[in-house]
């Protein structure tokens, strides 16, 4: 399931006019403000709406509850991230690297709750934030392999040594937001290079799939 095939699952149907969408879409924008570094548990609903300076029945008129606002919130932002991913065509390939793996280092840097959020999976067992979480993965996936050898589908073994590697940089995301010790410039040629070394290790396991000349210790 992508981002695209679990929308409807994930975000609750829009209600009424154009008018209507302008509000919830703008009430999405506040929450994304809002939640950008304040957990799920830290705001109640009359927080949100104190801040949001609306009506508390509003948020619930939109999205029926404080789970279904956020739920709402963390797909709009994820659904960006998604979005810059897949685009850059006209990139080199390595240079389409570095700006994915740049584009995704600023959102967790600049969406530090959202991100704990959607990589852990949500609050408790929280299927639809982990859907969001596998389709975000399904999508860095699609776009490395597509950089590297120029196609989606690829073996079951050079997607599970990309898979493993993009799981790696969850975590190694997850303690940078908290310790950000070293630049987000340093850290996203450490992912750079970590990702040569997985290419490099799934040619030697299968041949048929040659790490590109950027990823060779010899290119």
């Amino acid at each position: 399931m992508n981002i695209s095939q679990e929308s409807d699952a994930v975000r609750p149907r829009a209600r009424g006019t154009e008018r209507s969408l302008a509000r919830r879409a703008e009430l999405i924008s506040i929450g994304r403000k809002l939640f950008s570094d304040t957990s799920y548990d830290a705001l109640s609903m009359d927080d949100i709406a104190r801040q949001a300076q609306v009506a508390k029945g509003l948020i619930y008129y939109y999205f029926q509850s404080k789970r279904g606002y956020y739920l709402a919130i963390v797909h709009d932002s994820v659904a960006d991230l998604v979005t810059f991913a897949a685009s850059g065509l006209e990139l080199q390939p390595v240079d389409r690297v570095h700006r994915t793996i740049d584009g995704y280092l600023r959102y967790a840097e600049h969406n530090q709750a959202a991100y704990r959020t959607i990589v852990s999976g949500g609050v408790g067992f929280d299927a639809e934030v982990q859907a969001i979480r596998d389709g975000v993965r399904e999508a860095i996936v699609a776009t490395i392999a597509e950089g590297a050898y120029g196609r989606v589908d690829v073996s079951p073994l050079a997607r599970m040594g990309l898979f493993a590697w993009v799981c790696g940089v969850e975590g190694a995301t997850l303690d940078w937001i908290v310790r950000p010790r070293i630049s987000r410039d340093v850290m996203r040629e450490l992912l750079v290079k970590t990702l040569g070394g997985a290419m490099r290790a799934i040619e030697e396991i299968d041949p048929a799939c040659p790490a590109p000349a950027p990823a060779r210790r010899d290119g």
